[in-house]
Parts: structure tokens; sequence; C-alpha cells
């Protein structure tokens, strides 16, 4: 149901070895990825010292935009799980030097736990 979730924008899990072979250019030598996430076309890759946003823009989809979030930088975060009528989950991230949430949503709630651990994780130098 992966393909499924991911047209309907819930957020599927991403196979971590196809992933590495993608980010190759991106990761620090010795970077291992922990989770990682796909929503639609955006991807969502928790390594043990940064969390990294992939927008992919564009028609094809071959132009994209690499945000690197280091743990360090994140002052607090906070989920929100989804409901019975509200399905959505959210992620809010406040980042040192910004006053206000980056904000994330992901349909359907089942992956935020994870994300929430892993954030955590990352944070707290347990990743």
């Amino acid at each position: 149901m992966g393909l499924l979730d991911g047209l309907l924008g819930n957020a599927s899990d991403i196979d971590i070895d196809e992933l590495k072979e993608e980010l190759e250019p991106v990761l620090y030598e010795g970077e291992e990825i922990r989770l990682a996430y796909k929503v639609i076309r955006d991807k969502y890759v928790f390594t043990e010292s940064r969390l990294i946003l992939i927008d992919i823009q564009g028609m094809t989809g071959k132009k994209r935009e690499y945000l690197t979030i280091p743990y360090k930088s994140i002052v607090r975060f906070a989920v929100e799980t989804s409901g019975h009528f509200d399905m959505d989950s959210e992620l809010k991230l406040w980042l040192s030097g910004m006053s206000e949430p980056m904000v994330k949503e992901f349909k359907g709630g089942e992956c935020i736990i994870e994300i929430q651990k892993a954030l955590a994780a990352g944070m707290f130098g347990k990743a």
C-alpha cells in the first residue's frame, strides 16, 4: 500500500539502500541514514547528525532542494497526531534564531511517532 499512500499524501517508508545511492553526493563519508519517509514527492531523511528535507520540484522532478537541519539547531519540536475526524498529523520544528516554527503536514498519522522518536534520538545524542 506504500504507492497508494504516497499518492494520497500519506508518509511511506523509503528503502534505505536505494536512498543511500541517491544521496551519495549529499551524505558525508560514513554518515548513516537511520530513517526515511516519502510524502508525495518530498522526502524526510534522518541521519545520526541531521534531518535532510528533500523538496522535489518541477514537472520532471529533476530540480531538488536539500535542506539540512542539524539536530543541534532544533530548539524544540512538537508532533500532533491524527484523530478520528482530522486524519492529518503535523510536525513543528523550532530552529535556533527563528521565532516561528517550520511546519510539515502528514496525511495520516502512522509515522509521526517514529519521526518523534528519531528527532528525540538525534537531539539527545542517541542516534
